[in-house]
Order: structure tokens, then C-alpha cells, then sequence
């Protein structure tokens, strides 16, 4: 039969939400977060990203209205304003265009691509991925692929993250050397990255909520630790390099937190390049507004840098990667194109081999009664060969035609000649439901964005 599958997405983002909300909206993992979607009566397949950043989850079903409902109560937690829903088309473009780094906090970042990929094996695992969701997430994995191989969206260093790393590398070694990150955001997040890939023998991440530090520090590959807040006295001494990124509305390290006895001076511990004596300890704050007291910079040993000192490294690549954006769009509509089309033509494939089944059955009923009627004739085996050949020819011959028009139909959203001509073909296709209803509409509908409150009369 037609598949008539309609995919429908909801999502909570660094966007359309708070911390809190993307907290309430997280699943207990991404399987799980299927395996919920795939109760609801009617939904089909199921796909759960979730990130810090991000909680997004497609459904296939029977509807629209079928999906809304299963992403309503999968967001049952979660401030209606803070959710937004989209339909069909919009569903797949906003998919293609999150993994190709266009939806990112930073414009291109490679991580989000992985982390599509990750979704979509569990999702798989939890019997969430159908012909529809394959073709849609794969489809997006590569058009990832193409956005930072052939375009330049992810050179150069855009993220705070990045930059304060690059920054605090232009003051001391970093190999070799311990950091701590402050808050365990987005932003805290690209930074905990960035100073493992530069090579810090540990990084202790710090958050409010102790679980989301340790589930960032599990993250990185080297040697992590998590704390809460109020360890902040006894890490931040012991730190060389100090990366904040909270929210907080007044600041959390001030001079006090680096001048305990477990510092710079601390007996055993010497400069990050091995050498005895006051070592320089990197401060970068990109809290808004400030994660650190003035009267840190004032210590000797202590050097400070904020948003401002980050702005001229980022810049220039935020620009370059702009440019790449829009090529990225084109990218994306491209491949958005061909994603509709090859929908279109695995519908017809469908109903074309629905028409030819039909017709083989009719065939073979029409051949055995042919062929009982001749047994007491001398036939042979050739000439049944023969009459036999003549039933497929014949099929084959009568079936081209409609063949060659159910594929144009298909390809210009035509459902109504490939409802009219299953019907010609098999009377009892649509059942007792009558003509069988157009499917999903692809690359035709007007594509809609609503929050999950929003009725169709706003």
C-alpha cells in the first residue's frame, strides 16, 4: 500500500528554551526517549537527539495531528513556549540543516554531526528507524558531510570556547597543564573540549548541578573530574588555566580563590613548564555578566581575560563562516530537492508493485484455468512454455503505460490518478474505506512552525 506516514518534529533548544527547560525536556537517554514515542498508538518510527544544547524528536505517523499529539506528551514536562513543533517539510529541512552546524550555538561545529549519527544508531537499536527516518537521517549525515568538506563552515575559530583556549595557549604551555572549567553549558562545554584537544593533562569541570558536570566530564578524553560549586576554593588554586561560562548574576571567583595555600606557590608544584617558581595562571571569563571579580587581575600571578579580549579572535572567521552559510543553504535546499524525490519515487514504486502483484494474481488465476481446460490435449511442456510467456508479455505490455504515468504522478504530488488507478486495478485496494487517501506532503506544502500551543488560527 501507499505509505502514508506523515514525519513531525518538536525540539527544545538553546533558542526556544532556558537551561531548566532543556533539562526538563531530556529523555532518561535517546533510546529511551524512542522507545516512549514508539508506544503511542499509530506512530511508526522515532528519532530522539538529544544534546546540552538541544532535545529534538521526530515521529512518523498515521497524521499530523497523531504526531503532535505523541510530541505533546513527550514535552508534557516542558513550558508549551519554550516547544517549538513543526510539520512535514519544515521537519526535514530543519534536520538536514542542524546536522550540516547551521542551528548550532557555534555557527559549524563538527561535534553535532556525531551526535546526529549517535541518535540515529540508538534510535536503530530501539526500532525507532523505518524506510521514511533512514532516508531523512541519512540523508542529513550527508549533507553534514558536504557543509565541511566542501565548504569552509567549520574553519577558522568561532567559539568562545575555541578562542579562550587559543588565548590562554598565547601565555603558557598548556601540555601538561591543569584546568578548570566553570559551568557546564554549551560554552563550558566547547572549552572543557578544547583545552583536552590542546592537550591538559586534567580537566576538572565545575557546574551547579554536579550530574551535568560529571555527564560532560565523561565526555572528554583525558583526565576529568567533576565538582560542585562550592569546591571552587580548593580547584581554583590549583588550576593554571580557569575557563568560566555560567549564567549567574554575580561573580563566582574572586582574588580570595587564588591566593590559598594549595596555589602557585605551593610547595612540590612549580611552573606548567617544569620550572620552580610564581607560575602564571590564566583566567578567561565569558561569563555575561562576569563569572570573576575585578580584584582577581590585580594579583601578580593572575591574568585575566574577558569577552572583549576574545572578540578580535573571532571575528574575522565569524565572517568567513557566514559566507559558508549561505552556502550551506543552497547545500541544503539542493538536497532537500532530492530527498523529496526520492520519497516520491519509492511511492511509486510501492503502488507499482501493489498494481503488479494484483495483476500477477490475476494471471496466474486466469493461466490454471487455461491450462486445466487443455490437459486432456496433447500439449507440451514448450507449448506451455509458450502460453505462459504470452500471459507475462502481455502483462508487461498492458502495465507499461500505467507504469510510465503513475511515476509522473508521483512526481508532481498526483495521488489522485495513482488512488484512481489502483482502484481500476484491484477494487478492493482501498478496502472498505473507499479511495485511498493522499500521502504525506512532500516538496509541495507549505511548510509551518508553530509553538506547541499554537492552533491553526494563529
Amino acid at each position: 500500500m501507499i505509505p502514508a506516514g506523515v514525519v513531525t518534529a518538536g525540539r527544545v533548544t538553546h533558542e526556544s528554551g532556558s537551561v531548566d527547560d532543556l533539562a526538563d525536556a531530556s529523555p532518561e537517554s535517546q533510546r529511551a526517549g524512542v522507545a516512549d514515542l514508539l508506544t503511542v498508538p499509530a506512530v511508526e518510527e522515532a528519532y530522539v537527539l538529544s544534546t546540552c544544547n538541544r532535545v529534538e524528536a521526530y515521529v512518523v505517523a498515521t497524521d499530523a495531528a497523531v504526531g503532535r499529539a505523541a510530541l505533546e506528551e513527550f514535552f508534557a514536562n516542558v513550558a508549551d513556549d519554550a516547544v517549538v513543533v513543526t510539520d512535514h517539510d519544515e521537519s526535514l529541512r530543519h534536520l538536514l540543516s542542524v546536522a550540516s552546524g547551521l542551528e548550532s550555538v557555534v555557527l559549524g561545529e563538527d561535534q553535532i554531526l556525531g551526535q546526529v549519527r549517535t541518535a540515529y544508531e540508538d534510535s536503530r537499536s530501539a526500532g525507532g528507524i523505518g524506510e521514511m527516518l533512514e532516508a531523512a537521517v541519512t540523508k542529513a549525515i550527508h549533507v553534514g558531510e558536504r557543509a565541511r568538506t566542501e565548504t569552509e563552515i567549520n574553519e577558522g575559530i568561532v567559539s568562545l570556547g575555541s578562542a579562550a583556549t587559543k588565548l590562554a595557549a598565547e601565555s603558557i604551555p598548556l601540555e601538561n597543564a591543569t584546568s578548570l572549567v566553570v559551568g557546564a553549558g554549551e560554552m563550558g562545554r566547547l572549552a572543557a573540549r578544547s583545552l583536552a584537544d590542546a592537550g591538559v593533562e586534567e580537566v576538572v569541570v565545575a557546574n551547579r548541578t554536579v550530574s551535568r558536570a560529571e555527564h560532560l566530564a565523561s565526555e572528554l578524553e583525558t583526565d576529568t573530574d567533576a565538582a560542585p560549586l562550592s569546591a571552587l576554593d580548593q580547584f581554583a588554586s590549583d588550576a593554571d588555566v580557569v575557563v568560566t561560562a555560567t549564567g549567574s548574576e554575580d561573580p563566582i571567583l574572586d582574588a580570595q580563590h587564588f591566593e590559598s595555600d594549595g596555589g602557585v606557590d605551593a610547595p612540590g608544584r612549580g611552573d606548567v613548564d617544569g620550572t620552580d617558581g610564581d607560575s602564571t595562571r590564566v583566567v578567561v571569563d565569558l561569563g555575561q555578566p562576569r563569572d570573576v571579580a575585578p580584584t582577581a587581575a590585580s594579583l601578580p600571578t593572575v591574568t585575566v581575560y574577558d569577552l572583549d579580549d576574545l572578540e578580535s579572535i573571532t571575528a574575522e572567521t565569524r565572517e568567513q563562516r557566514a559566507d559558508a552559510a549561505r552556502e550551506v543553504e543552497s547545500m541544503i535546499d539542493r538536497e532537500f530537492d532530492l530527498l523529496c524525490e526520492q520519497y516520491k519515487r519509492a511511492r511509486a514504486d510501492e503502488v507499482i508493485a501493489a498494481m503488479y502483484e494484483s495483476a500477477e494474481r490475476m494471471k496466474k488465476r486466469e493461466l490454471e484455468t487455461a491450462l486445466s481446460r487443455l490437459e486432456g490435449e496433447e500439449f507440451s511442456a514448450e507449448q506451455r512454455e509458450v502460453v505462459e510467456s504470452m500471459a507475462d508479455a502481455l502483462v508487461s505490455q498492458l502495465l507499461a503505460p500505467p507504469t510510465k504515468s503513475l511515476r509522473e504522478a508521483a512526481a508532481e504530488d498526483d495521488w489522485s490518478t495513482i488512488s484512481t488507478a489502483l482502484q481500476l486495478f484491484d477494487p478492493d485496494f482501498g478496502g472498505d474505506d473507499g479511495p485511498i487517501a493522499p500521502p504525506l506532503p512532500i516538496g509541495g506544502a507549505t511548510a509551518t512552525e508553530t509553538h506547541l500551543e499554537a492552533t491553526d488560527d494563529d
